[in-house]
């Protein structure tokens, strides 16, 4: 089984390619360069390295959202047009789920943070049971402050700390440390962000369970409408 992880819902761009159970490549770029201009680039030297083909491929993995707009569009039009050749099914991955499946392992509460603009996050909450995930709640929009008592509800009720990553961890820490009332750990910079690598090992996990879809089927997920869209029904539209 060879899956492509795509991660694209955020600044971080990422892909990743897992043949069965081993990761045998992964590109992630962390900087102001827009989605399009570094992701196939990306998965074009990944199979270029690995001497794999498109054609090789059992399914595509996608970070299906929330996050950026423009670059959950991207990353679903990319792979949308590697699976249509072929019929390849896409594995639609939320994203905050990913993000916590790459804290596998951790014995806390693992709360991924997005920035969602307007003084909120994108969020989940999450932990392990030995090898088995466990989504507490999935991915939601709401105040940080509401994010972290609830994250700390759960701590308390489990007798675990709280761990927080992703990449708006940078944004928030400051706000998180004022705000936290129980243990509290923060991840470093090479577990923090969003990585195709999660996005595919996930993948596969789904995929295995039979959660997938066609290529004409899948859909990002916003969890809320655009800012053009919120302006137009402001304006009456």
């Amino acid at each position: 089984m060879l899956i492509l992880g795509i991660e694209s819902a955020s600044l971080t761009a990422s892909a990743a390619l897992l043949s069965d159970d081993t990761l045998i490549a992964e590109y992630t770029t962390n900087f102001k360069k827009t989605h399009s201009e570094t992701l196939l680039p990306m998965i074009d030297e990944i199979f270029r390295m690995t001497g794999k083909d498109v054609s090789e491929l059992s399914a595509v993995a996608v970070s299906q959202g929330p996050g950026s707009f423009t670059g959950l569009r991207i990353g679903a039009s990319l792979a949308k047009g590697l699976a249509l050749p072929s019929d390849l099914p896409i594995i639609p991955v939320p994203t905050i789920d990913a993000i916590a499946y790459g804290a596998f392992g951790a014995d806390a509460v693992i709360c991924p943070l997005m920035d969602a603009r307007r003084m909120e996050v994108y969020s989940g909450l999450y932990s392990f049971d030995g090898e088995r995930f466990i989504v507490h709640e999935g991915a939601c929009a709401r105040p940080l402050p509401e994010q972290i008592a609830a994250a700390e509800a759960l701590a308390e009720k489990l007798g675990k700390p709280v761990l927080y990553l992703g990449d708006g961890l940078p944004v928030f820490i400051d706000e998180i440390r004022r705000l936290m009332r129980c243990p509290s750990l923060f991840a470093p910079a090479h577990t923090r962000c969003q990585r195709g690598g999660a996005v595919a090992a996930l993948g596969a996990k789904l995929y295995s369970e039979g959660v997938f879809e066609s290529c004409l089927t899948f859909q990002p997920l916003y969890l809320r409408k655009s800012q053009a869209e919120q302006e137009r029904e402001r304006k009456g539209l």
